[in-house]
């Protein structure tokens, strides 16, 4: 016989009994496993995001809370930062250095000690802002290589204009014996319309490539799957290199949405002659053996002219890189930016395509402002990711009534620059945004350059930006929609996971 409706009245009132039993449990425990070496705000979201949401909540916390990397890659990146701190041991600041300002000396041993890269001067750097000439003038020196090419980028796409030329004298360095070694960034490339032919392109040429970051349920290869390699990098022969925002990529990211409405990315590319080249190839060097073991890309770096004699420097600036990412745990770039800014005393110009800062970076911004620091921030009139949009608007009053200006570079382009110059002594420009993931989720390079004549270089772009966008005023963003305002804060609770 069948039970009778009340057995299983009885029977689902025990089981109702018991899940809400271990959704209270779970919560319990909850608030006190997720505040453990987390920023509150960080918490906070975690905890609203299970209480609210507990099956999501948690299976999310589950696949994403985690920012470690493997102990495979955090050791190899521990024994890297200690080798390059052994071998540079003996450098002693640059004797051109010693007419810095004493912050810029502070901040220059706080790079040392977290990234373990020195100062170093006798550097040519040209600053890149135009989108097509940036990938020629890369594609003129893979042209010119004879030794080896290292390559990495969070995001590659091929196309017959833009990168098919450049794609095509790798292959062609490759074919002549050159050492062609390509990384990029497995989730960041997997998006991109066409990646299936990419791979085909790659796996034809002899070309040697690896995803960055890849995950592989087969070969076991887990992490939490936002983790992200972004930096951007071309070493070519130990001689030029070339960082900065640019992906390699045509300026409308392959994405049918963006030519509709001819949308583009604008950028910043850093072309380097110098020591700061060899930064840049050890940096390289790191990430290439996170993802292969083979000791040659090392042998081919010993092979360049480095350390270059004084006499032989191709020109006089001082640069320093500072590389940054989940594999160090001190959040590099994060504690470099909040130096510098706290450290101006007339100018701070900032141009951050996501602007969602944790709570030290907007206290150091508005303090600037708040003691008579003139600072300006570019962003994008209209983002291309809808949440980090919102939330970074989100902080656009407390900016303002700070007393910073805020300029808004006209849609439908995306600003996808990231830099910021200190008074008329530091300029830093490299592939890390303000905003929490740069700081704690992504890979990245930060390249701090001396002096005024870079300083001017880079405000020279800068002030093109402000030219053609339009100022918000206080009063203005205080009377925008109240629908907009509560979107924005919504998307601002995200800001943390994101």
């Amino acid at each position: 016989m069948w039970p009778s409706n009340e057995v299983f009245l009885q029977i689902g009132g025990v089981l109702w009994s018991v899940l809400v039993a271990i959704e209270l449990a779970v919560r319990y425990f909850m608030i006190g496993i997720v505040p453990g070496n987390r920023r509150p705000t960080t918490a906070m979201a975690w905890l609203l995001a299970i209480f609210f949401l507990p099956v999501v909540g948690l299976v999310a916390y589950w696949l994403f809370a985690n920012p470690r990397l493997s102990r495979s890659r955090l050791e190899k990146q521990r024994r890297a930062h200690d080798e390059i701190m052994k071998a540079t041991s003996h450098m002693q600041l640059p004797e051109e250095f010693h007419s810095q300002e004493e912050w810029v000396e502070s901040a220059v041993m706080l790079n040392r000690n977290l990234g373990a890269m020195p100062l170093e001067g006798g550097n040519q750097v040209e600053v890149l802002s135009d989108y097509r000439a940036s990938l020629d003038a890369m594609r003129l020196e893979i042209e010119k290589a004879t030794r080896y090419v290292h390559i990495q980028f969070y995001i590659m796409g091929d196309d017959p204009d833009y990168v098919g030329p450049v794609l095509d004298a790798l292959e062609a360095a490759a074919d002549r014996g050159v050492h062609v070694r390509l990384l990029f960034d497995h989730l960041g490339t997997l998006r991109v319309k066409g990646y299936k032919d990419f791979k085909k392109r790659l796996k034809k040429s002899n070309i040697n490539w690896h995803p960055m970051l890849p995950i592989d349920l087969i070969g076991r290869r887990w992490r939490r799957p936002d983790l992200r390699n972004h930096r951007k990098i071309l070493v070519v022969d130990g001689e030029v290199a070339f960082t900065g925002s640019q992906n390699l990529i045509e300026p409308g990211y392959k994405r049918e949405s963006a030519h509709k409405v001819g949308r583009e990315w604008v950028e910043m590319m850093l072309r380097v002659e110098g020591p700061l080249v060899r930064s840049l190839d050890v940096t390289f060097a790191t990430d290439w053996w996170q993802e292969d073991d083979d000791q040659e890309v090392l042998m081919d770096m010993a092979e360049a002219r480095h350390p270059l004699a004084y006499e032989e420097r191709p020109g006089s600036t001082l640069a320093q890189l500072l590389p940054s990412g989940p594999g160090y745990g001190t959040e590099n770039n994060l504690r470099l930016f909040n130096t510098l800014i706290y450290s101006a005393s007339e100018r701070l110009e900032i141009t951050s395509p996501y602007f969602v800062p944790d709570d030290s970076l907007l206290y150091a911004i508005t303090t600037a402002a708040q003691r008579g620091v003139e600072v300006e921030l570019y962003v994008c009139e209209e983002g291309d990711q809808f949440l980090v949009h919102h939330a970074q608007q989100s902080y656009y009053q407390q900016l303002l009534e700070a007393g910073v200006r805020i300029h808004r570079y006209p849609a439908p382009m995306v600003l996808h620059t990231k830099c910021f110059t200190v008074d008329n002594e530091v300029a830093v420009v490299g592939s890390s945004n303000m905003d929490m993931r740069s700081f704690s989720l992504n890979m990245e390079i930060s390249v701090m350059l001396l002096g005024r004549e870079m300083v001017d270089a880079v405000n020279q772009v800068q002030n093109h930006y402000r030219d053609i966008s339009s100022e918000i005023t206080l009063s203005q963003w205080r009377r925008r929609p109240r629908m907009q305002r509560w979107i924005d804060n919504v998307a601002r609770l995200t800001a943390t996971l994101q």
